[in-house]
This record gives C-alpha cells, structure tokens and sequence, in this order.
C-alpha cells in the first residue's frame, strides 16, 4: 500500500479541523434549543453557507462530474434540477414552515393537524428518506478512502468516515454542526474551483474539450484508437487532446444526445430502436426533473435548517443567497466530466469505486504525467487524440502539482459527504429524540434527558446507515441520490405544498396521500436497487418491460401526482374533520410576523406539559 503524502495531507487536514470544530461547538451546545435547532440564532449569511455546505453533497461533488463522464449531456440534468429545486422552496414553502414556529417537520404535521399519530407517520418517513440519502454518502466515502489509500476495503472507509461524522453530531447536534458545514462549504467550493482553472489552462477551455467529443464534425469515430499523437498541454493551446476511448465508453453522437445513455438505458437493454426509445427517454427526463425540483421542497434535513433562521424573512434570504451559492458550484463539476472523458478514459472499465464516480478525485493528477517529446508528437498539433507517453519522457514540471491539487479535491470530497451525513443524522437524531422519545414515549422526559437520548440515537442510526454503506458499491452516486430526491418528492412535498397552501387539507387526506405516494416509492427504487445489486433477478424482466423499469427507477411522475390527488380527494370526503383553528394557523402561516401572530410551536406546547 502507497500513499500519496499531498492527498493524505490534506485529507487529514480536513478531518481534524471537522472534529476540532465539533468539540469546540460543543461547548457552545448547552440547551435542547441549541441541540435541535441552533437556538433559532443563526443569521442569514451563516445559515447560507450552512444550508449549501449541507446540500453539496457526495452526488454533488463527485457523483454529478461522474455521471456526465459516464452519460454525457443528459446527466446535466441533476445539478440545473438540482438548483432549480430552491426556487420553488424559495416561492412556496421556506417562509411558511419558519413562521409556525416549529422543531422538525414531523412537529408541524402534528401541530398542523393536531394529530399525534400524524407525527409518528412523519418520523416514518423522514428515516426512509434520511437512510436513502446516507447511502450515497458513504459510496464517496468509500470511494475517497479507497483513493487515498489503494488497497484499502471500500468498507474500512466506510466504517471510519462513519464514526468521525457521528462522533461530530452526537457531540454539538444542531449547533454545532452549522459552523462546520459553513466552513464546509467554502472548502468545497475552493476544492472544486483551483484544480478545475488550472486544469483548463494546461489543457484547453470548456469549449476546446466539447469541440474534442466531435461536436464541431473535426474528429474521426473513437472506437477505433490511433497510434497519432497529440502534444499535451502543446504550446498551441487551439489543439485539445484526449486518449483513445475504450470500447465500453458511450460514442460521441450518443454522448452529446440530450438522450444519451442515462436516460435511454431501460430502452437500450430491450434492444429498441432510437426512434422507439425516445418516448420512453422523455418520460424518465421528466420523472428525473420532478423528483429532483419537488425533492429539494421535501428534504427534512434542509427544511428542518430553515427552523434555525429568527424568522420568516430571514428564511426566504437565506434561500435566495443559497440558491446563488449552490448555482455557482454547480457549474463546476460537469466540467470535471468532460475533462475526465477526454483524459482519464480509463475509469469507463472501472467498476465500484474504481469507475467514473471518482474523476474528480483522480482527474488533477494527470498533470504529473511525463510529457510526451515533440520529436515523437510529430508537427500536426490538431490532431486529437492522444497515446499514452513513452516510459521515462520527462515530467512538466519537478513538483507534484497534481498531486497538491489532487489532494485538494480529495479534502473538498471529504467536506461533501462529511456535510450532508451530519445534516441526515442530525435531522433523523432529531426526529427520534425528539418525536418519538419526547413526544410519543416519554412526554414527560426533561430536556436534558432529550439530549441525552439525541447522543444516544446518534450513534445508534450512524451505525445503521454505516451498515447501509457498505452495500451499495455497484450502484452509482448521483443514481442513488435521484432516488432519495423522488421519495422525498413524493411523501413530503406534497404534505408541505398542500398544508401550507390549502386549508381544506384534513389530517385523513394528508396522511393517505403521503402514505400512498411514499411507500409507492421506496418500494419501487427498492425493487430496482435490489435487482441491480444482485439480490433479486429481474433482469429478463426488465427487458423485456423497459416503461416499467423507467416507472419504477424514477417514480416521481406517477407517485407525486398521485399522492396530490388522493390527498385532493380523502380531503373532500373528510372535509368535516378540517381543524377548527385552520383560519388561525393559515394566518400564522402566511400573514407578516409584523403583525406579532407568530407563534413557537414548540414553546407553547413545551408550556402546556
């Protein structure tokens, strides 16, 4: 086993800071307020950064470069679905939800609908979602530690990167984790931003690499590797370069299609036609941008953070400066991807954590490769295609720049999964601690006891959703995360859009339609995990069925106007059980707390015990 002491040097970094800031937040963390959210203290700006840190995940950071390497132009996809996802939080639901003043989500289902079976229903479903998310998580844990350290189980880095994080959240909680996902991002962002400027100044600007896959009619089929050479990083910066591309490698013409092989894989795997895939393609575009858009609406641990902000006013700024901030790193890892196909085509035969979901981790250091003799380049620089070097050609520069900046992303890398299984496990510590043991089990508890029990249950669901990671190596990041996003959309987005927005809703209808549109979900992304790892064999199956593996893979076009309209029609026929106080909490909802009529929920009912 060698190691790389630039990676491990940064990576180390990285994690020592993360567990000196959560001991430092600690000792900060005094009250149950500051445990489950932040003591309502945390300004915009702060709260900002925090929400982004927290939302960059893993998928973001090395599972979106890795999918438009893999898939090409229809992967773009996920990082616009995913911006876009804070408008309509942004429009609808982030004010709303801060102003009725409550803990976690499954606090304004109860107190919404003045219901406490309603508040079990929710604990539900914030751990389906809050396991489906973690998952995808400690695929880039792995995938990172086996990185930094070749040789090494994809599960020991699993397992490590699991205990620091839940060390982390088990000591500050809510509090403590909102510097460091702060400071998380930034990192991330700088991570993310310095390798890819330098790289693009060596190798050729975003347009350049394009122009390689063939977009501008200059190059020739790629399943046919030359033995022409290309000068890298020539002194004529008009010649991009790439390797030759393996056979496995998606050609250019699909590469380039708005639907390439992520969204015509079901249809591909039944042997249809491109004309008879297409219908079938724009179906799963459209599931994909609804799950990711209603999603991000959706997810308890991002809407639980908005509970952190003094007020309503203070909740929509914060989205408005997140989405800039998310919308700036998203234009990042695409990049990533292109450059990845054009130079590191060998990650295409990889599989697990060896395949394309780690281009960002291993794209900067092929600026330590030799570099290849003019002699042997031969004068033609606008050739494109590229051989490897011959052994002992002389390296551009004596120090490892690659490898510095390799370690950087490997830190940024750290920082994104680290980020957002804090957010999870605090946002599923939470939900347990506080809804099923202060609320359901023992309503009497103190807070102090609730603390304790949040420690306790931080250790007890990081240890299960370390477990979860270990299993999900075959399957892709960004896959798993789509996932999440469409159970997410599919069970809470709902419930939120519809109890803020009408106040016909009843505590029948919402329930239904959440139940109905939420387990629909988790069992179809189930049925297809479990087929792709192995476990149940459907392959002939889906086959010969392509519209019911796009259905079930991405659920969100039947499942989230499904669980709208059942909860459109119980409402109706319930409509007697609507709550006799819902004028009052639509005016909390919505009215300017100018007006002096927000309420702590959680106060007030903390005052009735």
């Amino acid at each position: 086993m060698t190691f790389d002491p630039w990676i491990l040097g940064f990576s180390a970094v990285t994690v020592v800071v993360t567990i000196w800031m959560g001991f430092w937040a600690a000792r900060k963390a005094r009250t149950a307020s500051d445990f489950f959210v932040a003591g309502r203290g945390v300004s915009v700006g702060w709260n900002a950064s925090a929400i982004s840190g927290e939302y960059l995940s893993a998928a973001s950071f090395m599972g979106i470069a890795g999918m438009v390497m893999s898939s090409g132009y229809d992967a773009l996809w996920y990082p616009v679905c995913y911006a876009c996802g804070y408008l309509f939080l942004l429009l609808f639901i982030a004010g709303p939800l801060r102003r009725f003043g409550a803990y976690t989500i499954p606090d304004f289902a109860e107190g919404r609908y003045d219901s406490p079976l309603f508040r079990k229903i929710a604990v539900v479903f914030v751990l389906f979602i809050g396991f489906f998310y973690t998952m995808p998580q400690m695929k880039g844990a792995g995938t990172t530690l086996a990185y930094i350290f070749p040789g090494m189980p994809y599960w020991a880095g699993v397992v490590l990167v699991g205990a620091v994080i839940t060390l982390n959240v088990a000591l500050g909680g809510m509090k403590g984790i909102t510097l460091v996902q702060a400071f998380q991002y930034w990192l991330k962002m700088f991570a993310i931003a310095v390798p890819i400027f330098v790289l693009l100044a060596v190798y050729g600007h975003y347009g350049r690499q394009l122009a390689v896959q063939g977009a501008d009619g200059a190059l020739a089929p790629l399943a046919t590797p030359t033995a022409e050479v290309a000068t890298l990083g020539s002194a004529d910066p008009s010649a991009a370069t790439r390797l030759p591309l393996p056979q496995v490698a998606p050609p250019d013409d699909t590469w380039l299609q708005p639907f390439g092989p992520l969204t015509t894989r079901a249809a591909r795997t039944a042997g249809l036609s491109p004309e008879q895939a297409r219908p079938l393609a724009l179906l799963y575009t459209y599931s994909l941008i609804i799950a990711l858009v209603c999603g991000t609406a959706g997810l308890p641990h991002i809407l639980v953070r908005f509970y952190t902000n003094p007020d309503g006013v203070a909740a929509k700024r914060t989205t408005m400066w997140v989405m800039i901030l998310i919308g700036v790193f998203y234009v990042f890892p695409p990049v990533f991807g292109v450059l990845g196909r054009n130079q590191l085509p060998e990650l295409y035969t990889g599989t697990g954590a060896k395949g394309t979901d780690k281009v960002v981790l291993e794209l900067p250091k092929i600026l330590d490769r030799p570099t290849v003799p003019s002699a042997v380049a031969g004068p033609d620089a606008s050739a494109t295609l590229l051989t490897e070097p011959p052994a002992g050609a002389p390296r551009r520069s004596s120090f490892p720049w690659g490898s510095v900046l390799s370690g950087i992303t490997c830190a940024g890398a750290f920082a994104a999964f680290m980020s957002t299984f804090s957010g999870l496990l605090v946002s599923m510590t939470g939900a347990l601690a506080h809804d099923v043991y202060g609320r359901i089990l023992r309503p009497s508890s103190t807070p102090s006891e609730r603390m304790r029990m949040f420690k306790v249950f931080a250790w007890l669901i990081g240890g299960v959703a370390t477990l979860l990671g270990c299993f999900v190596e075959p399957l892709q990041i960004n896959f798993m995360v789509g996932q999440a996003f469409a159970i997410a959309a599919a069970s809470y987005f709902p419930l939120l859009f519809m109890s803020v927005w009408w106040r016909g809703m009843t505590m029948r209808g919402a329930a239904t339609g959440m139940l109905a549109g939420g387990i629909s979900a988790v069992l179809a992304v189930s049925l297809t995990n479990f087929s792709d790892l192995g476990w149940i064999p459907m392959q002939g199956f889906w086959a010969a069925h392509p519209l019911l593996r796009i259905l079930c893979e991405q659920p969100a076009i039947w499942a989230v106007p499904g669980a709208i309209l059942l909860m459109i029609v119980v409402s109706r026929a319930t409509r007697r059980e609507v709550p006799s106080d819902v004028r009052m909490k639509m005016l909390v909802l919505h009215a300017p707390e100018t007006l002096g009529l927000k309420q702590e929920y959680i106060r007030d009912h903390e005052a009735a015990h």
